[in-house]
Formats: structure tokens, C-alpha cells, sequence
């Protein structure tokens, strides 16, 4: 066969260095040219982490066994020898930056497991990267360089069981250096002041939410192809809000960057939230923020952590869709019911104008409903069925306004009911009940008391004690609790009694609890976990966006603010994308069809979301220690990946 010169450059030499030319066969593997390379360039060090890249192609050569030809490589090919391992910085969601080693070669869904195995001692799906939103930087701010937590030098390690010393992951004990980025990580950062959260971008409409969203990173392509560079910076983020068999022994990191994350979201007003529930956050942030300054940070078993899926209820989002067992249809024959009379609200039907009283029966994970008690023995005025619904709370402590609102699954989408209760103790037992029946469980669930007793301990937080006094006024920084909307509403001498006031109910919480709690009440407003695209349906004029949650796609009118329509994971039988003309069309039970084609986001990232959500719901516990990325890259990768 001819030999031709194959011209390489190598990165480590210098960017002034020439590149070296070896002699080639068409039918060289790449594994030859590289150890041509080696022995050309005469530095003698471990060369185990390079592999070359294609400039014109913007591809790594990683199978050494291909041939040149095979490759479709040439003479005129831009190769680049370097390393697959590279420095790279994190914006955190604590705000802070970490630098460490990154790989740069594989897909992206396997650089963040890498990089959680280094943070969290454990491989995690749920975060991704994405590109950072620029921050307009004063004139008088160009001097101000960040502070950097380095973690370059620790390795990967391949223990799958997290291995504790001193009471952080081994890893992290090497060195003074690196415990003070493990405090970092594991540690709650102090309040920031009002002036720094009004300097941080802000998204102002539901359309800059939906262009954040649209800057995550294709997880099924490396970063080199994504264009990132060494030392660039990400942001590492949760993206899916599923969060599996959180131990917090063991996920102190993970637990602290997830309440960081849940804490800005609240600040920087990406979430919505009522003004009782903001005084809420701000006593629970407060009450973070003392124990941080002076608990030793060990996470602890706590009585709140004896029963572990009681715990995390509010955080677990599964998919529903699990067949019933055999004990399960046994407690159902011997469910007990609940009766009482509530006030029922349909806003889109015309025979209800407001809020009107009946007698309510809930049995077997439904609902019905008669004009009075003495009618309940014969046929209701309607039943409903719940399991697959959405229990979403309506709550005003102040103004004893106890409601909850249930999105009914249909054909064309979900019907909106509000069901209003009469004092705290009726409302958690209704909601409770719609909770566990929106999973397809019974009253006679071992659960039901225990969210019942949840349900009252929240709404117990939100009740506030004017007789209560604190000597802590002096101390607390109180627009750094709440958001800009509340710092400009209220003054500093209004906000901070009524804070204290609310802390006075969770001043009792330990540190563990007390993120905890932060969580679960950030799970239940009504935006949690919603990532918002600009799409435009097929067949309409306007532009509309569509929110991506856990268990369900929302239409949501974009001039209005109000859903349109929502469907459910458990009722979608399939959905495709067109590659050529960038299409997503979806099919539902019941003959169900829609089909959007994205504004904002490449429609890559929308399917990457709705397999990513399908893929979480397969995992079990028993799979925790090993993620099946070959079954992700099925669900979220684009054309290229099969």
C-alpha cells in the first residue's frame, strides 16, 4: 500500500510547536499512529489518557482498532493529540465555583456521572450541565475575580459503596485543602447580601425561563463537540427532579446543593410562591443558617429519618403505572371511607358558579358526591376517579382558606376541580387521601397517618404566635431571606418579626429535618420542577409554551399565563421526532395526538427531558449503584445515537 504523511499535532508540546508528521498506510489502525506518535515525539511520560481529535469532523478517533481508511482519514486531515481528561470549572448551585477534571471525550451523560462520583461518592442522573446565563458586570466589578475551590488533583475512584472517614468520603481526607472544599460542598453558604441577589439575572417572564432551559448541554455528545474548552465554565445543575434514595449519611453534599438550588430558585423568584410560604422559606434559611455557624456538620439520624419513605415523600416523584399486588387488592376489600361535606368549584363549567356544598364520600381510591347525608345511599351526583390526578394545595393559614386543587386525567387533557375544607384537620385528611388515591392506594395504606400528621406539621409552620418574643432581631439579615419582591414591598422593621414569628414553629428542627423540610415545601408549590420551552403547535399561528414536570406535559398560554391542557407520562403510548424538519409529535391514549415544533430550544433538549423522566421511573433501589446508560442513550439520544 502507498505511504503518506500524516500530519498530528501535540497538544502537551506547546501551541508554538510544530506538528509532528509520521508515515502512514491507509491501512494503519489509529492505535499505530498513535504509538508512531510517541516514540516521534521522544517525551517519555503516561500517555494512557490522550486520544486524537478531528478537528474537521469534531469527532474523537477513540476506537484505536479502526483503520485509517475506515475512518475516511487523509492527508489533509486536522488531528489533534491530547489528553480526554481536562480541566474544567463548575458554577455549583451554591454559587460558588469548583475546578476539577473532567473528561472531555465521552458523552456528557458519563462526564457528570464522573463528576458526582468525585462531589457526591456516588453516581448521579439526575444533574446535567449547562451553559451559564451572562451576568451584565459593572465597570466597578471588573476587578473582582472568583474564588476557586480545587479539586483537580483528587481521583476518580471506582468504589461503588460510599467509604467514610473522619465523617466525609475518603477522598476528600487527603489533604487540608481538599476538606475545605468538602466543607464547601457540604455546608449551607452563609445569607447573601440583598445587593449581590439583585445583581444575579433574574428570569423576568416565563420566556427568559424557558431560554435558561434551552442552554443545557446534548447529553448523548462530548463537550468537545459541544464546543466547550479547558477552563471553561458550566453550570452543574439538577435537571431532573427525581431524587432517589437520598440518604443523608451518606448524600450530605447532594442534600446541601439541592436545598442551595431549591434556596436561589425561591431568591431569585424562577419559582412563584405565596407571601406565607416566603416567610416560611425565610424562617427555615435563617434557622439553616445558625445551625450551619454552629452545629459540628455531620448528618445524623434524626426521628423524622426513622422511616425513610415517609421522609421523602415530598421529594420522590414516581411515575404511576405499577400493577397492583396481591396484599394490596386484600387492604382494598377492607378500605375504610371517609365522609363529610365540602364545597366543590369547576371553573370551566357553566352549571357550577362558585363554590357549592355537598356530602362527600371517598372509597377506593374516588370520590363522589350527593345534594345531602341522607342521600349518600343511593346513586351520586358524579364520581371521580383520582388515581393518576394531581393533589395541589390551595392554602391560606392567615386567612383560613383550606383548599385543594385536583387536575382529573382526560381524554383531551385534565379536568380542574377545587375542593374547599372547613378547618386544618378536615383538609389534611382529604388531602392525604387524594394524595395516596392519585398513586391508586386506599385509606387503609400504612401511610395515610403519617401523611396526615405531615400535611398538619406543615400547616402548623405556617401559623404564626405575635406573643412570641426573640432577642434575635438585631441579628437577622432579613432581605437576604426573601426575594427582591418582598425586600421592595416591605421594610426591614415589617419583615423581620413576622420571620421570627415563623421561626418560632421550626426552631425545634435539627439541621437534617430542617433541609428536609425546606425541600418537601419547595416540592409542593405549584411550579416545582417545571422546565419551560417556546414551542409552537402544529396547526396554530401563535407561539405557546410548553412546561416539562416529572409525570406530565403543560400547554400553557403564553399571552395569558393559564394551562391549556395537561398529559400525563402514564398516558402516552409514543413519541417521535422529526430530525429533518424538527418536530415533536406525541400520541396518547384514547387517539390522542399532538405535535409542537420548538422557538427556543432545539427539540433535541425536549426529548432528552421526556426520556430522561421516563428513564428515572425505571430505576429501583436495587439499581441504584449502577446506571443502565446504554437504556438512556435509547430514550434521549437523537438519530446519531442509534
Amino acid at each position: 500500500m502507498a505511504v503518506w504523511d500524516l500530519s498530528v499535532t501535540v497538544e502537551d508540546l506547546g501551541a508554538d510547536a510544530p506538528p509532528i508528521t509520521v508515515s502512514v498506510t491507509s491501512d494503519l489502525h489509529i492505535g499505530g499512529v498513535i504509538l508512531k506518535l510517541v516514540e516521534k515525539s521522544q517525551v517519555k511520560r503516561d500517555w494512557s489518557d490522550h486520544a486524537l481529535w478531528w478537528e474537521q469532523k469534531q469527532q474523537w478517533l477513540l476506537r484505536t482498532a479502526w483503520t485509517l481508511e475506515k475512518c475516511g482519514i487523509q492527508a489533509d486531515a486536522v488531528l489533534i493529540f491530547m489528553a480526554q481528561h481536562k480541566s474544567l470549572r463548575l458554577g455549583l448551585p451554591n454559587g460558588l465555583t469548583l475546578r476539577l477534571r473532567a473528561c472531555f471525550s465521552g458523552p456528557v451523560f458519563r462526564t457528570v456521572l464522573g463528576i458526582c462520583k468525585i462531589m457526591f461518592d456516588a453516581p448521579q442522573n439526575e444533574l446535567s450541565l449547562l451553559r451559564p446565563v451572562e451576568e451584565k458586570k459593572r465597570k466597578k466589578d471588573k476587578d473582582l475575580s472568583e474564588e476557586l475551590h480545587d479539586l483537580t488533583e483528587v481521583p476518580l475512584t471506582s468504589v461503588s459503596r460510599p467509604c467514610l472517614y473522619n465523617g466525609m468520603p475518603a477522598h476528600f481526607a487527603d489533604s487540608l485543602q481538599t476538606e475545605k472544599v468538602y466543607k464547601m460542598l457540604s455546608v449551607s453558604q452563609p445569607a447573601p447580601a440583598p445587593e449581590a441577589i439583585a445583581k444575579l439575572y433574574r428570569p423576568a417572564s416565563v420566556v427568559d425561563k424557558a431560554h435558561i432551559h434551552s442552554r443545557w448541554l446534548d447529553s448523548s455528545r462530548s463537550l468537545m463537540q459541544q464546543g466547550v474548552q479547558e477552563n471553561d465554565r458550566l453550570w452543574l445543575r439538577f435537571k431532573y427532579y427525581c431524587f432517589h434514595d437520598l440518604e443523608p449519611k451518606y448524600d450530605v453534599v447532594r442534600l446541601t446543593q439541592m436545598y442551595e438550588q431549591a434556596r436561589w430558585a425561591i431568591l431569585l423568584e424562577d419559582i412563584d410562591c405565596t407571601e406565607e410560604e416566603m416567610l416560611l422559606f425565610g424562617a427555615i434559611q435563617y434557622h439553616i443558617n445558625k445551625l450551619s455557624l454552629s452545629e459540628p456538620q455531620t448528618m445524623t439520624s434524626s426521628p423524622a429519618m426513622d422511616d425513610l419513605d415517609s421522609a421523602l415523600q415530598g421529594l420522590e416523584v414516581k411515575l404511576d403505572g405499577a400493577e397492583s399486588s396481591p396484599q394490596d387488592m386484600l387492604e382494598n376489600l377492607t378500605a375504610p371511607e371517609l365522609n363529610d361535606y365540602l364545597k366543590i368549584f369547576r371553573p370551566k363549567r357553566l352549571t357550577l358558579k362558585g363554590y357549592k356544598q355537598y356530602w362527600f364520600k371517598f372509597k377506593d381510591a374516588s370520590i363522589s358526591y350527593y345534594k345531602s347525608k341522607e342521600e349518600s345511599l343511593g346513586e351520586p351526583i358524579q364520581q371521580i376517579n383520582l388515581k393518576g390526578c394531581e393533589a395541589a394545595p390551595d392554602v391560606n393559614v392567615a386567612g383560613q382558606k383550606f383548599c385543594i386543587k385536583l387536575l382529573i386525567p382526560a381524554p383531551e387533557g385534565m379536568n380542574e376541580v377545587y375542593l374547599r375544607c372547613e378547618n386544618e384537620e378536615q383538609y389534611s385528611r382529604w388531602m392525604a387521601a387524594c394524595r395516596l388515591a392519585s398513586k391508586g392506594k386506599s385509606l387503609a395504606d400504612r401511610l395515610f397517618q403519617s401523611e396526615v400528621q405531615s400535611i398538619l406539621s406543615f400547616l402548623a409552620m405556617q401559623q404564626t404566635n405575635p406573643n412570641t418574643h426573640t432577642d434575635d432581631s438585631m441579628s437577622i439579615n432579613t432581605h437576604s431571606l426573601v426575594s427582591p419582591r418582598y425586600s421592595k414591598k416591605y421594610k426591614v422593621k415589617q419583615l423581620t418579626p413576622r420571620i421570627l414569628e415563623a421561626y418560632q414553629n421550626v426552631a425545634q428542627l435539627s439541621l437534617t429535618d430542617a433541609l428536609l423540610r425546606f425541600l418537601q415545601i419547595w416540592q409542593a408549590l405549584p411550579d416545582f420542577g417545571i422546565s419551560f420551552v417556546v414551542v409552537r403547535f402544529k396547526g396554530s399561528r401563535k407561539d405557546e409554551v410548553l412546561g416539562i414536570a416529572p409525570n406530565r406535559l403543560i400547554r400553557i398560554d403564553l399571552g395569558v399565563g393559564d394551562v391549556v391542557k395537561t398529559w400525563r407520562y402514564n398516558n402516552m403510548r409514543q413519541w417521535n421526532v422529526n430530525w429533518d424538519i424538527r418536530q415533536v409529535a406525541i400520541e396518547f391514549d384514547g387517539n390522542v395526538n399532538m405535535a409542537f415544533s420548538c422557538v427556543t430550544a432545539d427539540c433535541k433538549i425536549v426529548h432528552e427531558f421526556i426520556g430522561g423522566y421516563i428513564f428515572m421511573s425505571t430505576r429501583s433501589r436495587e439499581q441504584s449503584d449502577t446506571l443502565n446508560e446504554e437504556l438512556f442513550h435509547k430514550l434521549t439520544g437523537g438519530h446519531e445515537a442509534l
